[in-house]
This record gives structure tokens, C-alpha cells and sequence, in this order.
């Protein structure tokens, strides 16, 4: 494959290469269901939704996976604060979730698993730990050992020592070793609890994506991915995890986003300064959005600002004209047939140089600039100029942002597939 991207885990570039031919697996960190969703659920979302269309429009069979973590601290504290059980708060804001991703026409995975569907291979693989001696239980919790784990750190650069963050929690006392992180918490009084060998309880956050990753792509898989900001300690952890009980990493490639800021500081809700999807999308077209959070590298940080909106709103304006305003030409290009032209071969090229979306963005608008300018000069016939003619430049464009970019102009689309269809009858 000519695909390169950042690997967290080696610190550089490097050709993916995956496990079974023509084939690659992926598991994202979805959401915890605790409130709704916000921009930098949405980075995280759209990223791994393009890289995941592009893979596939290179011919590859993807197995998507994003996780939903419907069971947590944050999630129990909310349901006391709305006076509602657990169940009913996940399922409202995994719906809000999946409402946000609809109007960003970010596609669902193959698979989205929820921890509390999983029980099962969760516990089974806390047991395995504990049998493995890479795990103890203490109190009616498990808790990992993590100097059981040779490599623990090497994900983050964190020192097992660095590891341990300092706590007032009772339970710390339970522990072997401060940085020793919970696999199963037992149930509090009033919180919901399934059974277990140790007791009335439930999974921690790190096991459930170790758990069904495994589970449902294998013991090693090609990419994981997730914002920055799980670097540590939830992807450290996994991979103490998953490696203490198979022998082999998770994942051959790490990939993570990189965050939203708002005026220079980080965008969180423990912040109190997160930007709620849903009120962005009530005030800005749901393709601007998305064009916003592709316009700087998906390694980068990314800025909100009004200024930033105002100019992709000002892109997707001009998508919108170059497609409304040439239906003929759409029509005619695409009924042609896609034929991979100049313009998508430098369109590929910008991707497979570690995702490079702000470049592969800049393609398609000098395209739309080159067609503007000199439609006269293009030629005409796909026969003529099968790489290179302007029919070969407006399917191009039009296939990269429908299909890949997933900013396809929709009334355009409707139009076309409408008249592809009164033709074939």
C-alpha cells in the first residue's frame, strides 16, 4: 500500500500495512454517554469517518469499530443529578450522539458495541489477568498490576512512577502500587451492579475497549484510534492489558486526533468551556462544520473561532454553486463514468502522505478554480482526454466530496440519481 500515517507508538510516518491482504480493522473510542456530544467528538468522528471512506474507495474491506461506554462515574452522577436511572441517561445521550453524526453525515460504523452488552468477554478477560497474575482483586475491585507489565509507558513515555496521579479515593488504599487503575469497580450503594466472582459491580473504562476490540476484531487489529488526549491513560492501559494476556499489542498503528481549542485553551467539559454540537448546528450548515474541522491537519490542534467558521461557510458556498450551478455538466461527467483522473490522483496522493486533508482539500478547489476559469480549454470528450478533460475533472470532484470528503452537495445528488434512474427505466 502507498497509504503512510503517524504511528503514536513508533513516533514517525510508516506504511500501513495490514494484517490480511485487502483488508484492514479499525477500533475508535466512541463517547461516554454522559452529556451532549461536542466538537471534539465531532473531530474525532469525522477524522476516522474520511480515513475509513478513503480506505474503501481504494478497494479496501474495512471493519470499522467505535465503542459507546454506557456504563461510568460520570454517567452514575449525572443520573443522580437528573434524578433518572443510568439506563435512561446513556440511551438519551447516545441518541443526541447519534442525531449530531446523522446531520454531519458522518456514516455508522460496522460495529458499535456498549459496555453493557459485553459483560461477558469483559469478565472473562479480568479473570484471565488475575489467573495470568497480571491482576488482583482487593475489597470486591480489581484493580491491574501495572509492574507486572514490562512495557507499561510505552504508548505515553510515562514512567510507571509518573503514572500514579494523586488521589483521595479510599479505595487507592486497596491498592498494590499507586498507579494500579480499577478493571472492576464494585457497586456503591444505590449505583447498578451486574454480578461477578469478586462481587456486585461493573467494568472499568480501560477494559471494555480491550475487551471488545478483541472481541469483535481480533487480539491484534490494524488501527486504534482516538483523540490525544486518551494517549493516556486509556490507551496505555489497554495496551497493559491486551498485551499482559496475548503475548502481542492491540493494534499495529495508533492514531490520534488532535484537539479543539477555543481562544488558545482546551476545549473540555470539566473546563465548562465545551462547544455542544447541536448548538453549532443551529448555527452553521452541517457541511461547513465538517469542513472546518478538516481544514487543519488531523495531528493538530484546531481552533474555533467565528472568523474560522466564517470562512469554510464561505468554502462550502462556493461547493455549493460549483455543483448547483453546473447540473448538466455533473450529470454528464458522472454518467460517463468515474475514471480516476489527474485530479484524483493528486487527490491521493495528498491523503496517503499521512491523511493530509487541508492538501487534499486545496486540490479540489483548485479544480473548482481551474474549471471556473478555463472550461473552454479543457477538452470536452473523456475519449479525447480520458485523464485530463473536464469531465474527467467534474467527476473527480464530484465523486472526492460525496464519497470520501463526505460534503456532497445533497440537492445535486437527489437531482442526479433521479435522472440516472427515469434513464435506466
Amino acid at each position: 500500500m502507498a497509504i503512510h500515517a503517524y504511528n503514536t507508538m513508533s513516533r514517525k510516518v510508516e506504511p500501513l500495512k495490514p494484517i490480511s491482504p485487502g483488508k484492514v480493522s479499525i477500533y475508535v473510542c466512541g463517547p461516554t454517554v454522559y452529556g451532549d456530544p461536542h466538537l471534539g467528538h465531532a473531530r474525532s468522528a469525522v477524522i476516522f469517518d474520511v480515513i475509513t471512506r478513503y480506505l474503501r474507495t481504494k478497494g479496501l474491506a474495512v471493519a470499522y469499530v467505535r465503542n459507546i461506554t454506557d456504563i461510568d462515574d460520570k454517567i452514575i452522577d449525572k443520573a443522580h443529578i437528573r434524578n433518572q436511572d443510568v439506563k435512561t441517561v446513556s440511551r438519551y445521550y447516545t441518541h443526541r450522539y447519534h442525531e449530531a453524526m446523522r446531520q454531519l453525515n458522518v456514516r455508522e460504523p460496522d460495529a458499535e458495541p456498549k459496555a453493557t452488552e459485553h459483560l461477558i468477554p469483559i469478565r472473562d478477560f479480568i479473570l484471565k489477568l488475575i489467573q495470568s497474575g497480571h491482576a488482583y482483586p482487593s475489597g470486591g475491585n480489581v484493580y491491574f498490576a501495572v509492574e507486572s507489565f514490562k512495557n507499561y509507558g510505552q504508548l505515553s513515555g510515562r514512567t510507571v512512577q509518573a503514572s500514579a496521579m494523586p488521589s483521595e479515593n479510599p479505595c487507592d488504599n486497596e491498592k498494590r502500587h499507586p498507579a494500579d487503575f480499577a478493571l472492576w469497580k464494585r457497586a456503591k450503594t444505590g449505583e447498578p451492579s451486574w454480578p461477578s466472582p469478586w462481587g456486585g459491580g461493573r467494568p472499568g473504562w480501560h477494559i471494555e475497549c480491550s475487551a471488545m476490540s478483541a472481541a469483535l476484531l481480533g487480539e491484534t487489529y490494524d488501527i486504534h484510534g482516538g483523540g490525544m488526549d486518551l494517549v493516556f491513560p486509556h490507551h496505555e492501559n489497554e495496551i497493559a492489558q491486551s498485551e499482559s494476556l496475548f503475548g502481542m499489542p492491540p493494534a499495529n498503528c495508533w492514531i490520534h486526533n488532535g484537539l479543539v481549542s477555543i481562544e488558545g485553551e482546551k476545549m473540555s467539559k470539566s473546563l465548562g468551556n465545551a462547544l455542544k454540537l447541536h448548538d453549532l448546528l443551529e448555527r452553521y450548515r452541517p457541511k461547513a462544520l465538517r469542513l472546518f474541522l478538516l481544514s487543519k491537519h488531523y495531528r493538530h490542534p484546531i481552533e474555533f473561532s467565528h472568523a474560522a467558521m466564517k470562512e469554510a461557510s464561505a468554502r462550502w458556498t462556493r461547493l455549493h454553486r460549483f455543483f448547483s450551478g453546473n447540473p448538466d455538466l455533473v450529470a454528464e461527467s458522472l454518467k460517463t463514468g468515474f475514471r480516476k483522473g489527474h485530479l484524483w490522483n493528486r487527490f491521493c496522493s495528498a491523503i496517503d502522505k499521512d491523511f493530509n486533508f487541508p492538501m487534499a482539500l486545496s486540490v479540489v478547489f483548485e479544480g473548482i478554480r481551474d474549471i471556473n476559469r478555463n472550461a473552454r480549454n479543457f477538452s470536452n470528450s473523456m475519449d479525447d482526454d480520458p485523464a485530463g478533460g473536464l469531465n474527467s475533472h467534474v467527476s473527480d470532484i464530484f465523486f472526492i466530496c460525496r464519497e470520501v470528503l463526505g460534503i456532497g452537495h445533497e440537492s445535486s445528488d437527489e437531482v442526479l440519481i433521479r435522472r440516472f434512474s427515469d434513464e435506466a427505466a
